[in-house]
């Protein structure tokens, strides 16, 4: 599993929206500290709750400098949805191939929801370098990360 310390697998992907914009984690290196939100799937309870906690910092994270990236394995259309029911205004990636969630050894399965092959609940941040600097990975997926500690690590 990734660490801090350990150098940030970089992937591609799809912007989420109808667009089909791709992305490449590596352009997003260089500007600042890159906050990686790993989450399970748009439209549910916990990790709606997340986004919009985000959202409600996103101030404060384009104050430090940083790059806020909400992932999931969800369509680029269910994000896109996702992000206007919610008003996110931050990027959500589109990762439906799991190369970044195998490349941060964050697969799930939640069974009783009918989700495999999903990304587990963490937060990384990495330094304008691609180093990790901060990590938290969710012990169960239905809890959330400490958003102050998220700040802090960005702030430093």
């Amino acid at each position: 599993m990734v660490s801090n310390g350990d150098t940030a697998p970089t992937f591609s992907a799809t912007i989420g929206t109808s667009d089909h914009e791709p992305f490449e984690l590596d352009e997003h290196l260089g500007d600042g500290p890159v906050v990686l939100a790993f989450f399970p799937g748009a439209f549910t309870p916990p990790c709606t709750n997340e986004m919009v906690a985000l959202q409600d910092h996103q101030d404060e994270f384009q104050d430090a400098g940083a790059t806020l990236l909400g992932v999931s394995a969800d369509s680029a259309f269910s994000l896109g949805a996702f992000r206007e029911e919610y008003d996110i205004a931050f990027d959500l990636v589109s990762d439906m191939s799991r190369e970044a969630i195998e490349a941060y050894d964050l697969e799930i399965d939640i069974e009783e929801l009918g989700l495999y092959g999903i990304a587990n609940r963490a937060v990384y941040v990495l330094d304008e370098d691609g180093t990790v600097i901060y990590d938290w990975v969710a012990d169960d997926p239905t809890n959330e990360p400490e958003y102050d500690a998220i700040l802090d690590a960005v702030e430093s």
